[in-house]
């Protein structure tokens, strides 16, 4: 069984650079914010797994659903040959996607942890001998050289992520996968619904607290990768919705008055008692709205299927 294919497209230092100026920005502006993509270390990585078991959290169980009962139906509607995963992970829900196209002859992952790619890709080809496998060590952010692969192409987006993105910058990254597709290719996204806002609150401060601690993670990462002194025991974990902009906010309100240094920024941060630093935004989404940001994107929504319950959207669009 041949090796899977493995390309570094981001160059040495880039993710520590990306992260101290994120820092740099982020924690010098009013409000202060910090990217969700930092929440990501291998302590962050396990977390979020906990996070996806608990009951509040439905989306992930929604979206499985979803792909179990339609991915037989989304490979009939784009006869793909070639599957591209932006922000694959551990493309534990892409195998239920593989399992269903018979004539699929190439996987390409897309992810920034070139040690997950790694165990997925081996994973996948012992299951698949037959499936290509080509792994990107990239930004699904930036504009990305893709692999030559056979079409039709499906570039999939799943697990809500695109709700991390602002406005603004969900419209350039539904640029950039417009810019991916040709005539006769398909992109699949994974979209949270809007609905009661008891339920999408619990869904990100949980009973057990696992969200909470996955918040404060963050700070740890910053205290590990810049020298940083936050102490995570000063900050509380806050999710809010936001009816206006329909999306949840998660931040750290800091209960004391403080100031935390950042060496490796020359930075001093002053925070005042109740002050807040917001860690993510997660928008919802309802059919509408993701019709017509894909087709400002030069995209046509041609299929939308939800789970049995309606909290969770797989929609399947193509070049308009």
């Amino acid at each position: 069984m041949a090796e899977f294919e493995l390309t570094r497209t981001l160059r040495e230092g880039a993710g520590r650079d990306a992260l101290r100026a994120d820092v740099l920005h982020g924690l010098t502006r009013m409000p202060k914010t910090l990217p969700p993509k930092w929440f990501y270390d291998a302590r962050g990585s396990e977390l979020f797994d906990e996070i996806t078991r608990l009951p509040e959290y439905y989306p992930t169980r929604a979206e499985r659903e979803i792909l179990l009962s339609r991915a037989s139906g989304i490979a009939a509607a784009t006869g793909a040959r070639t599957l591209i995963e932006l922000g694959s992970g551990s493309s534990d829900k892409t195998r239920h996607l593989l399992d269903a196209f018979e004539g699929l002859e190439a996987y390409i992952p897309v992810d920034v942890s070139e040690s997950a790619l790694r165990g997925a890709a081996r994973a996948l080809r012992r299951e698949h001998p037959r499936l290509a496998v080509h792994a990107l060590v990239a930004d699904f952010t930036a504009p990305l050289a893709l692999p030559a692969a056979p079409g039709p192409r499906l570039v999939a987006f799943l697990g809500g992520t695109i709700g991390n993105l602002l406005p603004a910058e969900r419209g350039e990254f539904l640029a950039s996968v417009r810019a991916m597709l040709s005539p006769g290719d398909f992109f699949l996204l994974g979209t949270d619904l809007v609905k009661d806002e008891r339920v999408l609150v619990t869904a990100y401060d949980d009973a057990a607290g696992v969200t909470a601690r996955f918040n404060k993670n963050v700070l740890s990462v910053l205290n590990r990768e810049l020298g940083a002194d936050f102490d995570p025991g000063t900050f509380e974990h806050v999710a809010v919705w936001d009816k206006k902009e329909e999306w949840i906010e998660m931040r750290l309100r800091s209960l004391v008055e403080q100031t935390v240094k950042v060496p490796a920024l020359d930075l001093a941060v002053d925070f005042a008692a109740g002050e807040e630093l917001r860690t993510e935004v997660s928008a919802k989404f309802r059919q509408d709205g993701v019709r017509e940001e894909v087709r400002a994107a030069g995209m046509r929504l041609t299929h939308w299927w939800t789970d049995s319950q309606g909290r969770f959207a797989l929609s399947l669009s193509t070049v308009s």
